[in-house]
Order: C-alpha cells, then structure tokens, then sequence
C-alpha cells in the first residue's frame, strides 16, 4: 500500500516538472520558430508582405509557425506520458 502511494506522489511530481519544463519548452518555441524562418527565407520580409496583406504569405508562415509548434508539444505530451508510465510501474 505504501508503495502505491509513493509511486503515485512521483507520477505527480514527473508530470507537474514535466508540464512546468514543457510550457517553459512550447513558449520558447514559439519565440524561436518565427525567428528562425525569418533567417531561413532572408530574401522574403515576411512581416512587411503580412503588412501588405499577402495573404500566401501569412498562410504559409502561419502554417509553419503552427506546425513547429505543434511538433514541439506533441514530444512534451509524451515526454509526460513516459514519465507517468516510469513512475506508476
């Protein structure tokens, strides 16, 4: 009994260090990936084309920005559910 209690209060802690490290993780993604394909298109100002209203352009780095980071979440999402799993075998 006291070692079910015991895994349960690590599986609490795994996932409550592993949602704190994932947020941390998604909210720097969110900052690098436009940086980054701002560096990798450097013939394409995408800001100033969305200012203009290109409407291609704003879809395709909306599109990237969101699969990037989408990406991103998906790891942390089973990075927390390893850890659940290792801390209630």
């Amino acid at each position: 009994m006291i070692e079910t209690i015991r895994n349960i209060g690590w599986s609490v802690v795994f996932s409550v260090v592993a949602g704190l490290v994932g947020t941390a993780l998604v909210m720097a993604a969110s900052a690098i990936i436009p940086r980054l394909i701002d560096r990798l298109t450097p013939n394409i100002d995408e800001q100033r084309e969305i200012a203009r209203g290109n409407q291609a352009v704003a879809e395709y780095f909306g599109r990237l920005v969101g699969a990037g980071i989408l990406g991103v979440s998906i790891v942390v999402a089973a990075a927390i559910l390893g850890g659940l799993i290792a801390a209630l075998h």
